[in-house]
C-alpha cells in the first residue's frame, strides 16, 4: 500500500479485534499508531500533546466516542484534534448528536480501507492548513522584529497584496490566471517577502545613514537568503503550491521589470506574477511609513513615483490596479498604521 508521511494517530477501540485491524491498516498506510481500548485510557494518552488525529469507535462502555469528543473540545490544546468515528449508527440524529459532540467526520463499521485512507487523507490537509497558516505569519514575524520601525508592515503588505491581486482577477489579461485560491494563497504568503532579512546584521538593518556600496550588497543578500530557505523547505514538499509561491515572492520582490532588478536581474514577465504584485506594496508602504533613514512619504508623492517607475521598476498592469484602487490603499494605511490599534483595525476593514 501507499505509504503516506507519518502522523501519530490515536486509536480508540474497545473490541480487541476491531482495534487490532485498525491498528494493522493505519500502520501498512505509514501512520504512527498508539490503540487504546476506552475512552479514559485515550484523555491519558492526549494529555501527552502528541496526538490530533483520533480514530474512536462511537460506542463503548461508560466513556464511549460521544463523551470523548466533548472533552476533547472542552479542553485546552495548542492545536485541533480532528476526530473520527466509527459507528453502525445511521440516520439524520445520529449524525447530529456527532456534530453537535464535536466530531469531524464518520465512517461505518465494518469499514472499508480505502474509504478510511481517503477520510484521513482529508483529514491531514486540514491539520496542515491549520499549521501552515500559523508557521507563515510566525516566519514572518521573525523578520519583521528585526526591524523595530515597520509596525504593522506585514499586515499591510498582505493587505495591499491582496487587493491587487482581487483588482486584477477581475480583469481580461488575468482572469484565467487569478482566482479564490491564487488571492487566498498571496495574502498568506506574501509576509514571507523579507524573511531572509533575519540573516542580516543590526548594523545593517538598522543603519539611519545612506548605505555604502558594500553595505547595501549585503542588503540584497536577503532576497538570496529567503529564497534558498524556502527553496530547502519546498525541496521536502515539491507539491506545495504555497511554498512555490512563498520562494517566488522571497527571491522576486525586489526584481523590477525593467531588469534592473535583485538578486537575478530578471524582467518583464519573467517575474513571478505574485512577486510583480508584491514588490509595489512592499514600495509604497516603504515610500509611506517612517523608517530610520526616511520620514513618511505623503500618499501623493509615493504615488508620482510609483507612476514614474511604471514599465521601470512596476509591471504597468499593476500600477493600473494600484491607481484603480489608491482610495482603498489609503484607508488601508490609515487604518493600520500602528501596532497598537491594528487589531482593533482589521474589524473595521469592510471593502
Amino acid at each position: 500500500m501507499e505509504q503516506l508521511t507519518k502522523l501519530p494517530v490515536l486509536v480508540v477501540e474497545d473490541e480487541f479485534i476491531s482495534g487490532e485491524l485498525l491498528k494493522e491498516v493505519l500502520t501498512q498506510f505509514g501512520y504512527d499508531v498508539t490503540l487504546v481500548e476506552n475512552g479514559y485510557e485515550a484523555i491519558e494518552e492526549l494529555r501527552s500533546g502528541r496526538f490530533r488525529l483520533v480514530v474512536s469507535d462511537w460506542e463503548m462502555p461508560e466513556f464511549d466516542g460521544i463523551d470523548l469528543c466533548r472533552f476533547i473540545r472542552k479542553r485546552q490544546s495548542n492545536g485541533y484534534v480532528y476526530v473520527i468515528l466509527l459507528t453502525s449508527r445511521c440516520g439524520t440524529r445520529n449524525i447530529v448528536q456527532g456534530l453537535d459532540a464535536g466530531a469531524d467526520d464518520f465512517l461505518s463499521k465494518p469499514f472499508q480501507p480505502d474509504e478510511l485512507r481517503v477520510r484521513l487523507r482529508t483529514a491531514e490537509r486540514i491539520l496542515a492548513l491549520e499549521s501552515r497558516d500559523l508557521l507563515i505569519f510566525s516566519l514572518a514575524k521573525i523578520a519583521e522584529s528585526r526591524d523595530s520601525d515597520t509596525g504593522a508592515h506585514l499586515e499591510r503588505i498582505r493587505q495591499y497584496s491582496r487587493m491587487l491581486t482581487e483588482y486584477l482577477a477581475t480583469t481580461d489579461k488575468y482572469r484565467d490566471v487569478v482566482d479564490g485560491e491564487f488571492i487566498q494563497m498571496i495574502f498568506l504568503t506574501s509576509p514571507l517577502h523579507d524573511i531572509g532579512k533575519v540573516g542580516l546584521s543590526d548594523g545593517i538593518l538598522k543603519n539611519p545613514n545612506k548605505l555604502t556600496r558594500e553595505e547595501f550588497l549585503e542588503m540584497q543578500q536577503h532576497t538570496i537568503l529567503g529564497g534558498e530557505t524556502l527553496d530547502a523547505v519546498r525541496s521536502m514538499r515539491p507539491d506545495e503550491a504555497f511554498l512555490r509561491m512563498a520562494s517566488d515572492i522571497a527571491w522576486g520582490h525586489h526584481e523590477k521589470y525593467d531588469g534592473t532588478g535583485y538578486p537575478r536581474g530578471v524582467s518583464g514577465e519573467d517575474i513571478p506574477l505574485s512577486a510583480r504584485i508584491v514588490a509595489l506594496a512592499d514600495v509604497y508602504d516603504a515610500l509611506t511609513s517612517k523608517r530610520v533613514y526616511k520620514p513618511a512619504f505623503s500618499h501623493e508623492k509615493s504615488r508620482a513615483i510609483i507612476i514614474e517607475g511604471s514599465g521601470k521598476h512596476f509591471d504597468p498592469d499593476i500600477v493600473d490596479a494600484f491607481l484603480a484602487l489608491e482610495q482603498d490603499f489609503i484607508v488601508t494605511r490609515d487604518i493600520l498604521q500602528s501596532d497598537d490599534d491594528h487589531e482593533l483595525a482589521l474589524q473595521s476593514l469592510t471593502f
